[in-house]
C-alpha cells in the first residue's frame, strides 16, 4: 500500500480543539506561577527513595533555597520532586507541583502547596512552565525525563532564547561521566559546542555549594521572567 493510499482520521474541528486545549493550558499555567514570585526548578529521577543520599540531598537543598526565599518547582510527582516539596514545605517556603498525567511513575506526592498543584496534558507546555519563570535549575540524578530537561535548558541558554540562568548539577559522581563525554567528544573531538558553552553547567555534592552559588549570582542579577 502506497502512503498517499492510508487512511488520515485526523480532523480539522479535532485539530482545531486541540489548539485551544493547548492554548488554555499556557493562559492558565502563565497566571499561576507569574503569581508566584523567584521560584527554583528541582529535576530528578521520580524512582529515587526516601532515605537515600539523593532523596535526602534534594530535600535539603530545596529547604536551604526556601529558606532563602526562592519557591520550589517541581514535576509534582514522587522520588526526588517529593523530597524537593517537602522540603520547600518544611522551610515554609512556596511548594510548588508541575503534574502530567502518565501511564505510571506519576502521581502528585502530598508535599504540593494545596493552591499550587497545577495539571498539564502536553509536555511541551509544561516544559514552558518549568522554564519562563525559574529562577535557577538543580538538576538531581535521573533518568530520561531529567535528560530532556537538561538538555533543554542548556539549550535555551546557549541559544541566548532565555537570560542567562544558574544551573546546576548535582552529584560529581552521576555526572562526571557525561560531562566528561560532553567535553572530550562533543567539545574537543568534534567542536560542536564552545568551552563557553560547558560553563554554563556548574556540578556540585553539596546543599552548601548550590545555595551559595545561587545567593552569589542574585547579588549582581535580576529576579525577572526568562523569556
Amino acid at each position: 500500500m502506497h502512503l498517499k493510499e492510508r487512511d488520515w482520521t485526523e480532523t480539522k474541528a479535532h485539530s482545531s480543539w486541540q489548539i485551544f486545549k493547548i492554548m488554555a493550558e499556557f493562559v492558565d499555567g502563565f497566571e499561576s506561577l507569574a503569581k508566584m514570585g523567584p521560584c527554583i526548578s528541582i529535576f530528578g529521577s521520580a524512582r529515587t527513595k526516601p532515605g537515600t543520599r539523593y532523596y535526602e540531598l534534594a530535600h535539603d537543598i530545596s529547604k536551604r533555597l526556601a529558606e532563602e526565599g526562592f519557591g520550589i518547582i517541581t514535576g509534582g510527582g514522587p522520588g526526588v520532586m517529593e523530597a524537593a516539596n517537602k522540603g520547600a514545605q518544611e522551610a515554609k517556603g512556596k511548594s510548588v507541583g508541575v503534574n502530567i498525567t502518565l501511564p505510571h511513575e506519576q502521581y502528585p506526592n502530598p508535599y504540593i502547596d494545596y493552591d499550587k498543584n497545577m495539571h498539564f496534558d502536553y509536555f511541551f507546555v509544561r516544559k514552558v512552565m518549568f522554564t519562563k519563570y525559574s529562577q535557577g535549575f538543580v538538576m538531581m540524578p535521573g533518568g530520561f525525563g531529567t535528560m530532556d530537561e537538561f538538555f533543554e535548558v542548556a539549550t535555551l541558554i546557549q541559544t541566548k532564547k532565555m537570560t542567562e540562568t544558574p544551573m546546576v548539577l548535582v552529584g560529581r559522581e552521576y555526572w562526571s561521566g557525561l560531562l566528561e563525554w560532553i567535553r572530550g567528544t562533543m567539545m574537543e573531538k568534534e567542536s560542536n559546542i564552545s568551552p563557553e558553552d560547558l560553563g554554563l553547567l556548574k556540578l556540585f555534592d553539596t546543599a552548601d555549594e548550590v545555595v551559595e552559588y545561587f545567593r552569589v549570582f542574585y547579588t549582581t542579577n535580576k529576579l525577572r521572567p526568562n523569556f
